[in-house]
């Protein structure tokens, strides 16, 4: 599913709004946190936020702080 998103003003920030059919696929609704991560390739991902979602990211940031240069030598 490829969907083209509106940026549009809220006060004084811009938001975007997200179909229905999206948020049905996310099973989100209104109010949920959605969660903006950057991916590898310069773009974004959006995902709902859930309790698992965010202990995994933590821990793999962690990861990445603590081996960043061993990292580095095998990304080369």
């Amino acid at each position: 599913m490829v969907l083209k998103l509106k940026l549009r003003k809220v006060g004084n920030s811009v938001g975007v709004v997200i179909p229905k059919e999206a948020l049905n696929k996310m099973d989100s609704a209104e109010g949920d946190t959605l969660i903006l991560s950057e991916t590898p390739d310069g773009g974004f991902r959006v995902t709902p936020e859930k309790e698992s979602f965010a202990d995994q990211m933590a821990v793999a940031e962690d990861v990445a702080n603590r081996y960043r240069n061993t990292l580095n030598e095998l990304a080369k």
